[in-house]
């Protein structure tokens, strides 16, 4: 296992040179190749073993390499806590090939390719394990598809993020009304950004990165995420009040580098993957036990944990759907996928 604390600039410098000399030179892959292929893996979240699904997801990963007996050919070093930068800096440079991993929600990819804003819809999961059954029956392919090919980025499994996004603000919010003129942090995404707005908030897009000082200097009035995030990157010291709208099972997806891809071995990336697919479902089994867990333990440490008029939000977000359709039509199938798969 190797967790590396690294200076950002220097990072991509060095990586800028190592891919360019990767493009310039092949015999380069056959010799790295033949020794320990070295990987990068980024994640937003902090370096918490429990409750923040890049570090679980990324124990995971290193515990199926090695059960694929890859422990010793494939050296993946993980980068938490943005030490590679913001995600859409991140998702960028795994376009690029400079970074190799990420580990984050599908939303950060639709900057990139639109259509990733799908799964971003507003009240369009009921829950994880309906989210899993629906992409088995064809909803992901789709959205995989286009990330490549607009991208040149390959999602490689899904696992779950550990809990629906719920709203955490410094008041009380039951009703949509609650929500009115409260600036409540969304990614930087325009999807999840506009159902918020329905929702009733003034939605502001924010780095994750830049979440925690916002809320203290009084720049934001909350966020949405789910719960282990909240209490593993300590946003309960500033907010008291999680109202559990559940507006979005966001899934968390295992982003790979096409250029990384296409260079290994393909022996050595045939175990790689079905090792990557394993970690997804452990993963998957973590985040259902610990969401729960977590909510317990924002309550201990003094957040009011309510639940609130979920179909009043529910209904004012639906138009959303449809609009979307009429913006993209080619996302009407993978919707009507999702909203035939019963839980």
């Amino acid at each position: 296992m190797t967790i590396v604390p690294v200076n950002r600039r220097a990072f991509i410098k060095s990586s800028a040179a190592v891919t360019a000399g990767i493009v310039l030179s092949p015999a380069i892959i056959g010799r790295a190749e033949a020794a320990t292929l070295k990987l990068k893996c980024s994640s937003s979240l902090p370096n918490d073993p429990k409750y923040a699904n890049g570090r679980v997801y990324y124990d995971n990963l290193v515990k199926n390499l090695k059960g694929n007996g890859l422990g010793e050919q494939i050296e993946v070093a993980f980068f938490p806590d943005n030490q590679l930068g913001q995600e859409i800096d991140v998702i960028n440079s795994v376009k690029l090939g400079v970074i190799d991993l990420m580990v984050s929600g599908s939303s950060i990819s639709a900057n990139l390719v639109p259509l990733v804003g799908t799964f971003d819809l507003g009240f369009l999961f009921s829950s994880f394990p309906q989210q899993t059954k629906a992409f088995e029956a064809g909803a992901a392919k789709p959205i995989e598809d286009a990330l490549l090919k607009g991208g040149n980025i390959r999602i490689i499994a899904w696992a779950y993020n550990f809990g629906s996004r719920s709203v955490l603000a410094k008041k009380p919010v039951k009703t949509p009304e609650d929500l009115a003129g409260l600036k409540i942090r969304t990614l930087p995404n325009p999807v999840i950004t506009e159902c918020l707005r329905l929702m009733g908030a003034a939605a502001t897009p924010l780095a994750f990165g830049e979440i925690y000082t916002a809320l203290q200097a009084g720049v934001l009035d909350g966020l949405e995420h789910d719960p282990p995030t909240i209490l593993a990157s300590k946003f309960f010291e500033t907010s008291k009040f999680y109202a559990l709208t559940q507006h979005n099972f966001s899934p968390l997806a295992i982003y790979f580098s096409d250029m990384t891809y296409n260079r290994m071995d393909p022996k050595l990336r045939e175990g790689f993957l079905d090792a990557a697919k394993k970690a997804a479902a452990d993963t998957r089994a973590h985040g259902l036990a610990v969401e729960k867990e977590a909510l317990a333990a924002l309550t201990e440490k003094g957040v009011t944990v309510a639940e609130c008029d979920r179909e009043a939000f529910k209904k004012r977000v639906a138009p959303q759907h449809e609009n979307f359709i009429k913006a993209r039509p080619e996302s009407k199938a993978v919707i009507d996928v999702i909203r035939a798969t019963q839980a």
